[in-house]
């Protein structure tokens, strides 16, 4: 049961790291079409919590799909659930907003995934590492 607390908790950071990363950076390139609404930073949450949980019921029925129908695309599943996780969050939550398909506002449905995606990745695999050397830190300044 702590395993899966522990997972679920990483996934989320993870989640929230990739947003986040990804509104800065869309913000360093003055790209408006991708960004969190901080007036609204529950709203945030919850849109962290909505496109996590998204991405976690989507990727193994999309893998799944694409196992069985086209398994050469098998290595776009994890793209493909962050942006339909990430549809799923815009449209249920006021704590992202990406821009609309006019000609800037496309970077951020296009651009935005993949960026959330990669970011996603790295903090999935570092945060682990992180808070693993952390808690071996702690335990030893116990002792």
């Amino acid at each position: 049961m702590i395993r899966f607390l522990v997972r679920t908790a990483i996934f989320l950071l993870a989640a929230a790291v990739g947003i986040l990363l990804t509104d800065w950076a869309f913000a360093i390139f003055d790209l408006e079409t991708f960004r969190v609404n901080w007036s609204e930073p529950l709203g945030f949450v919850l849109a962290v919590v909505v496109f996590a949980v998204a991405q976690a019921v989507l990727s193994p029925f999309l893998a799944k799909v694409a196992r069985n129908n086209a398994p050469m695309l098998t290595g776009v599943v994890g793209l493909a659930s962050t942006f339909v996780a990430l549809v799923v969050a815009v449209l249920a939550t006021d704590g992202l907003e990406i821009g609309g398909l006019e000609i800037g506002g496309a970077a951020g449905w296009i651009i935005g995934p993949v960026v959330v995606w990669i970011m996603g990745i790295l903090a999935a695999f570092l945060l682990p590492l992180v808070l693993l050397k952390k808690g071996v830190e702690k335990v030893r300044d116990d002792d």
